[in-house]
């Protein structure tokens, strides 16, 4: 296994820090550092960027026109948007449904669908959980039935992450009820602004509505909008699941959200307090940790196997460490950390004395939101029974 870097990969590098760094606007990179608030137009806007210059598809192969990156390529491209200041991509076009259209869908289906997708002019959303299906997602109840040249979806999903915005939507759907849980599912697209469907936020408790339930009450999907095989949807969605996990481990984000946990320490006066120091130093070892765990991966891409049978592992540590970040940067804080009203939130501005910088205002919300991570995504008690089967055996 190599870990190196090689004078290629640097130069690269180089070249996809330059590009970011005068392309990044400003003021999204500020909301980014800071953990503000970031509106759909910060975060379409930087994807519609990146669409241009043809990176919005930084993973996809050159056929369905993706630049072809490597595995190493990607990571480095991640990486730097990363400690720029840069919106995560919203990963459920490009990231998500667009690798299960690229494998499974028709000819058709891929010159409708990935062109919105690789410009971001097309924000996707993800129809999975359900209120009886979460990490049980073989449990799903939302029917879909077969009539004539369309299927009539019934049902709900939920924690829906930003289906407020969405245009589209990929929905795991019950087609059958014959035989075991998972072969009676199909994988299917679905217009958000078809008649029928409903979204109803959900207001969390920093008064964000970063989550949502979606209805469907007797919506009509033309049946060429299936992807592959009807009653094959689990096959299908596995694939996509694998991609998820990966990307949420996100180890990119946690080596620049360490930084930022650094400053925090230092303006509030607690980089020279010992223990606290060997809290953020411990951190700091756990991230190395899992960057060579994803450096590992890729390397095992680069040879031509299959890392995906450890792609649990990577979410369980990655979603870990953004949990320890988050709590740190809290105690850093301290009471600083609760914003006094609502709107602090959207300034990350609190009052003119010590303890109202710019950095504490978010810091108790996203604390409480991160809680989330050891759970979305396939919880992190199923993952661990996962990669016991799989890698341990």
């Amino acid at each position: 296994m190599d870990l190196a870097f090689t004078p290629e990969e640097q130069a690269f590098r180089a070249e996809v820090r330059e590009w970011v760094r005068s392309h990044l606007p400003p003021q999204i990179a500020h909301k980014v550092h800071n953990a503000l608030r970031l509106t759909r137009e910060d975060m379409q806007g930087w994807a519609k960027i990146l669409g241009k210059k043809g990176w919005l598809a930084y993973g996809w192969p050159k056929q369905f026109g993706g630049p072809g990156w490597n595995a190493v390529q990607k990571h480095l491209f991640e990486e730097e948007c990363a400690l720029a200041g840069a919106p995560r991509i919203i990963p459920f076009g490009p990231v998500m449904v667009a690798p299960v259209i690229m494998a499974f869908g028709t000819p058709e289906q891929q010159k409708r669908f990935l062109p919105g997708i690789a410009s971001g002019e097309v924000w996707w959303s993800q129809g999975y959980s359900e209120p009886g299906a979460g990490s049980d997602l073989a449990s799903v109840k939302t029917r879909a039935e077969r009539v004539g040249d369309k299927y009539i979806v019934n049902g709900q999903k939920t924690w829906t992450t930003l289906g407020q915005y969405g245009d589209w939507m990929f929905n795991l759907v019950r087609t059958s009820t014959e035989g075991k849980p998972q072969t009676g599912i199909s994988f299917l697209l679905l217009d958000m602004k078809s008649p029928g469907v409903t979204v109803r936020p959900i207001k969390l408790l920093d008064g964000e509505c970063e989550v949502n339930e979606v209805f469907f009450d007797n919506v009509e999907v033309p049946a060429d909008q299936l992807i592959g095989e009807e009653n094959k949807g689990w096959t299908y969605a596995k694939h996509l699941l694998s991609h998820e996990r990966t990307n949420i481990a996100d180890v990119n984000r946690a080596k620049r959200e360490l930084e930022r946990l650094k400053r925090i320490a230092k303006t509030e006066g607690l980089w020279d307090d010992l223990r606290f120091r060997d809290q953020i130093a411990l951190l700091e070892v756990d991230v190395v940790a899992l960057e060579m765990l994803v450096l590992r991966v890729l390397s095992l891409e680069k040879s031509g196997k299959n890392p995906l049978d450890i792609a649990g592992l990577l979410k369980i540590r990655g979603s870990e460490i953004q949990q320890r970040y988050a709590e740190l940067m809290m105690l850093a804080a301290g009471p600083f950390s609760l914003p006094f009203i609502e709107e602090a939130m959207e300034a990350g501005w609190q009052g003119n004395f010590p303890g109202g910088e710019v950095a504490n205002a978010p810091l108790a919300s996203s604390y409480f939101n991160l809680r989330k991570t050891t759970i979305y995504g396939g919880s992190n008690e199923v993952q661990r029974n996962i990669v016991a089967q799989t890698v341990l055996g």
